[in-house]
């Protein structure tokens, strides 16, 4: 019934919201150098004292408390299908409450240990207390978790973590790594939708360029939509998971980029699965889907260049090997019957990035993609699902007011072809250091043959509060 809709999403729906019920995009820090120094007037020339740590291991832990309510609130109609009328009730979707853990600890000179962990408990109102039979229901995961040795000019992470490339913030071709999640409309920008993977990332720093390469020690695909959830749709047959036993899989990939002054640039090359699981063509009456893992090889091109407060962007793909998208499944929440015809496909990015001042700020990106000789090798009555070029827009302001403690934001998107677009408006305001209160509204309109269609004219509000210690 609906087009790859969780691709459709990390096309359409990468947004601004800085959700923290979600999995968190946690920032490197710096590691502080242990000083060591030498005082003549007590000790011989030969003596060294150490500057004794007095702090405790506990002081790298930070636990953010959350409790989320959201839900549609416009009574209407929607037609996804001809003939095929919905009425849709304004009805409670996320009622949940949820912890953050943080932890950073530069335990010895040159080592960093850093983490994160969640856990969500749904209270009644929430699609997956629903699901769960009207029961408590409650889940937990962790996020990152990696060690770091820094060297002089290297620098070695292992474990759960990251990988992001591309300048085009928010929209960028580049940007295929780590896998991603959409499981509603609380995680909606993808910053908070990436889900860290096991990796081994080597950094090298030269003054003729910098070198960072990674290695997927376990590469995993987009989960598919959690029962109950805004996008899950109900099939009579079971979508299976990849097969993980019938070949080993693993990612590798390495990028150089050098500094100028005022500019960027970047090449890059890797060697990928897609993310989003395909299922192949089977017999007209399927009981089974077994899901293909797709690899193909990425070859990258991102540069950008500051001219005063305007930050211009580009990313330019190549991806070789990418298997044609014939048709959906009815009703398959957004997982695509793949052809066995592989394709190439180039994609480009461009976007720029006003600073209208210290608390203000303005982006637009235009992302757009298409296969190469797409006709080819397929028969007349095959149907494809994207044809020629398709992709999105994002739009995104914000202001900070009030003395930096109330944050404003709006962003509008869309795909190219205009059949599709979402508004959200975002307030964040920080009563304190440790309390933050955050409103949102969501608005989506959907053109009958957009895979949203069974979102239009839905209106969202909701409200998080935040406890961080």
């Amino acid at each position: 019934m609906f087009r790859d809709g969780l691709l459709i999403l990390y096309l359409v729906v990468p947004m601004a919201l800085g959700q923290a019920l979600e999995a968190e995009v946690l920032e490197e820090g710096t590691l502080e150098e242990e000083l060591i120094f030498a005082d003549d007037l007590f000790t011989d020339a030969f003596d060294i004292i150490e500057d004794i740590d007095s702090s405790s291991w506990r002081d790298g832990l930070t636990i953010r408390l959350s409790q989320q309510i959201s839900g549609q609130v416009n009574h209407h109609l929607v037609e996804p299908l001809p003939g095929y009328l919905l009425s849709k009730h304004g009805d409670l979707e996320n009622n949940r409450f949820g912890i953050n853990l943080r932890y950073q600890n530069a335990f010895a000179l040159g080592w960093l240990l850093q983490g994160s962990w969640q856990a969500r408990a749904y209270w009644p109102g929430d699609y997956e207390y629903t699901a769960n039979n009207d029961n408590l229901d409650a889940e937990y995961r962790v996020n990152e978790l990696f060690v770091q040795r820094s060297l002089d000019q290297q620098s070695l992470k292992l474990g759960r973590q990251t990988v992001v490339w591309g300048e085009t913030v928010g929209n960028s071709v580049l940007d295929v790594i780590n896998h991603t999640e959409y499981r509603d409309f609380g995680t909606i920008d993808i910053e908070d939708a990436r889900l860290n993977q096991w990796m081994l990332v080597w950094d090298v720093f030269k003054d003729s360029g910098n070198w960072s390469s990674f290695i997927n020690l376990y590469p995993e695909f987009n989960p598919q939509p959690v029962v109950g959830s805004p996008f899950y749709v109900p099939l009579p047959y079971e979508l299976n998971d990849y097969i993980r036993s019938d070949k080993t899989l693993f990612e590798v990939g390495t990028q150089w980029s050098k500094s100028f002054e005022g500019s960027d640039i970047a090449l890059m090359a890797a060697y990928l699965y897609e993310n989003q699981l395909r299922y192949p063509q089977a017999n007209p009456q399927p009981i089974d889907f077994v899901a293909l893992t797709n690899d193909f090889v990425l070859l990258g091109l991102s540069a950008n260049r500051a001219i005063g407060k305007l930050l211009l962007s580009a990313d330019i793909a190549l991806s070789h090997g990418l298997l044609l998208d014939e048709s959906t499944l009815s009703g398959g929440g957004g997982f695509g019957l793949a052809s066995d015809i592989k394709k190439d496909q180039i994609a480009l990015s461009l976007g720029f990035e006003y600073g209208i001042s210290n608390l203000q700020s303005l982006s637009v990106s235009i992302q757009a993609k298409r296969m190469l000789d797409e006709r080819d090798g397929l028969a007349d009555e095959q149907q494809l699902i994207n044809k020629g070029v398709y992709g999105s827009w994002l739009v995104r302001y914000s202001n900070q007011v009030m003395n930096d403690n109330l944050g404003l934001s709006a962003t509008l998107q869309g795909d190219l072809e205009g059949d599709t677009g979402l508004l959200f408006l975002g307030a964040d305001y920080s009563v304190n250091d440790r309390w933050q209160v955050a409103g949102q509204i969501i608005s989506i309109i959907s053109k009958k043959n957009s895979p949203l269609a069974i979102f239009d004219q839905d209106l969202r509000l909701g409200l998080i509060v935040t406890y961080a210690f």
